[in-house]
């Protein structure tokens, strides 16, 4: 899978089609990418996803949408899917004024398009003109054709970003995987922290999580950690350190490593977040606090075994 981040660095030939954010590639998204890409093979076109970064709604309202992928994430879920090339646009209010005449030439230009899968809300371009009927009436011009993938629901209504968003946010993750299709994930370098955990003798691997990710609720997890070609079970607590440090004003992620005993400073770790198993609590004694640590992580490898 080839994974551009600009359309000038593109020029390809007779592909097929699809354009959104795709934030979190999520089960709603498979069902346009799975029909881009089986379609796209059957015709001996290239499958191509362009997406854009920033979210389009943090350049429009001008506030911070934490995302449920980073573009890199994304990618590598679209070509898990069978995806051949990814562009990564950098979305501008610039970009936003071209008309969708305008966009869609640039596309036929630079992707040699043929076919375009859209979904059936999308619309691009100044104001959203470029709707279906719209986009239809660009191709019969330039010579591509559409194809509206409807919505999938389930029982708790379409499957959307923003609602996926919304559960990680209040810490239900288990939810949130079947939405996704799998467990959210967080990934970074274990980097240096206050060594309490060692002071306790449940030393934490304090995460550098990517800031622009949604961050799950203040709580503790169960989760799995991906260390290398390995996998532990792993109590996860995201927050402040009540106990600790009240003051502190940017949450933390630091997960105990079950069975694990090796100094990984520097090391990539992956969370999968499974289940929440409680809020975060200010303890009035370290006493207390290690008490409910070990019962937090007989709750983990309960859940996980």
């Amino acid at each position: 899978m080839q994974h551009y981040h600009s359309l000038e660095a593109v020029s390809l030939q007779n592909s097929w089609l699809t354009v959104g954010v795709f934030d979190g590639v999520h089960r709603g998204h498979r069902e346009i990418i799975h029909k881009l890409v089986k379609g796209a093979h059957a015709h001996h076109s290239l499958a191509v996803v362009l997406t854009f970064d920033p979210h389009p709604a943090s350049v429009f309202t001008g506030k911070e949408i934490r995302c449920l992928t980073t573009s890199d994430e994304r990618a590598d879920l679209l070509a898990s899917l069978g995806v051949d090339v990814v562009v990564t646009q950098r979305f501008t209010r610039d970009l936003s004024t071209a008309t969708a005449q305008e966009y869609m030439s640039r596309l036929k230009e630079t992707l040699g398009l043929t076919r375009l899968l859209i979904g059936y809300d999308f619309a691009l371009g100044k104001g959203r003109e470029g709707n279906a009927v719209r986009l239809a009436e660009i191709g019969r011009e330039l010579n591509y054709t559409v194809e509206v993938i409807n919505a999938l629901s389930d029982e708790s209504g379409v499957i959307s970003s923003t609602e996926i968003r919304k559960l990680i946010s209040t810490g239900n993750v288990s939810e949130t995987a079947k939405l996704l299709g799998y467990a959210y994930n967080l990934s970074g370098a274990v980097i240096h922290g206050d060594g309490r955990g060692h002071r306790i003798n449940i030393p934490t691997a304090n995460i550098d999580y990517p800031k622009q990710k949604v961050l799950p609720a203040n709580g503790i997890y169960a989760c799995w950690a991906t260390l290398g070609p390995e996998k532990f079970m792993a109590a996860t607590n995201v927050g402040f350190n009540p106990t600790f440090t009240p003051e502190k004003k940017i949450q933390s992620i630091e997960p105990y490593l079950l069975d694990f005993d090796r100094d990984i400073y520097g090391e990539q770790v992956k969370l999968e977040f499974v289940a929440r198993l409680r809020d975060e609590l200010k303890f009035t004694s370290v006493e207390a606090l290690v008490e409910q640590i070990h019962n937090d992580i007989d709750q983990t490898r309960t859940i996980l075994t």
